[in-house]
């Protein structure tokens, strides 16, 4: 399952990020270390479409696709040498597939920056270097291990001249993400489990008046550029978790927001992860299942099982459009729009699958 870390300062809003994002009710509270061990959630990912699958089929249950969301404990300056909860900190993190890091700017006298001013550059450099000098420290312990075996092993010496490239940026205090690799680089990245190689958003926590602010969050997103970036008011998100449908909406129109900025975060969630799904259908049930763009379908039909895969034949597909647009399956089927693919096809988003194997 997908694992998401909120990560940040102590008091920046990542708790109440976490509540409205799982609707749980974890402690929220005004002075650093509020959380300890993480909190761990997970929520469903919004798609309409299984709601009009289950009509069409009168499926029995939906499944969405899900994300893990993990309340990790604030960072303070000096965590990647053990000070506050460093440790702890940096470990939780490791064990994510992507960090959100939570960057304050409202304001509020109760709630006190545990800095004493709202600097949101600041902030989020005393994140980053933390976690820099934490890759760091990591590559040169790893230094230690492969220049030996650098000298007779070819793969060793590949990973020598990547992990000083890497260390070279480090020094200068940039983050992985920043770096370019070509695609064999990638390939030997990926078993490190650096910090700053996790594709990071960053997600602004502003006062609810200034949601529709551009000019600020115009100035907000060149801190962070190139990375994605979101602006949201987590008080305000947690007031919609305990609404019903038409409240939610009348409450968004009153701030002139179109939809919630958590269903905005998943969508940029899967934009930055470079993922999509597809679907099955069926009386039973109707699913979504989460790919990375690019999926052959023998792969795609693995994710449901291996054997699918193992004894995988073909891939017979109606697209989710045809679909609503004819009214049923057989109709689609009478049009002469269900394709038969084979192994080379690559899975496109609205795919509803039935996948042919034989074991």
């Amino acid at each position: 399952m997908l694992s998401i870390g909120i990560v940040g300062l102590p008091n920046v809003g990542k708790s109440s990020l976490y509540n409205a994002l799982t609707k749980n009710e974890s402690l929220v509270a005004n002075y650093p270390f509020a959380t300890i061990e993480p909190n761990i959630g997970i929520i469903n990912v919004p798609d309409k479409r299984l709601i009009e699958l289950q009509k069409l089929y009168q499926a029995e249950k939906i499944t969405y696709a899900n994300i893990k969301f993990v309340d990790i404990a604030g960072l303070v300056e000096g965590a990647s040498n053990g000070e506050g909860l460093g440790n702890k900190f940096l470990g939780h993190i490791r064990q994510v597939d992507m960090i959100l890091q939570v960057v304050r700017i409202f304001k509020d006298k109760d709630t006190i920056h545990v800095n004493n001013n709202i600097d949101p550059q600041n902030d989020i450099d005393i994140v980053n270097t933390e976690l820099v000098l934490a890759d760091l420290e990591q590559v040169n312990n790893q230094l230690n291990k492969i220049i030996k075996l650098a000298k007779s092993d070819k793969t060793a010496q590949n990973n020598l001249n990547l992990l000083l490239k890497i260390k070279s940026n480090l020094e200068k205090n940039r983050p992985i993400w920043l770096e370019k690799f070509s695609s064999d680089e990638l390939i030997l990245l990926k078993p490190f489990n650096f910090l700053t190689f996790k594709p990071i958003i960053y997600v602004f926590n502003i006062d609810e008046d200034e949601l529709n602010n551009s000019s600020l969050q115009k100035e907000l997103s060149d801190l962070v550029k190139p990375s994605k970036c979101l602006f949201l008011s987590a008080s305000l998100e947690n007031e919609l978790k305990n609404l019903e449908e038409d409240e939610i909406k009348q409450l968004l129109k009153d701030y002139q927001i179109e939809e919630s900025s958590l269903k905005i975060l998943i969508s940029q969630v899967y934009e930055t992860l470079n993922l999509q799904s597809f679907l099955t259908a069926g009386p039973k049930e109707v699913r979504a299942w989460t790919i990375t763009k690019n999926t052959l379908a023998p792969d795609a039909a693995a994710v449901i099982h291996n054997d699918f895969k193992k004894g995988f034949i073909a891939a017979e597909i109606i697209d989710y459009n045809d679909l609503i647009k004819l009214g049923s399956a057989l109709k689609v089927k009478q049009a002469g729009k269900v394709r038969i693919e084979g192994k080379n096809y690559v899975m496109q988003p609205n795919d509803i699958v039935n996948f042919r194997f034989n074991l």
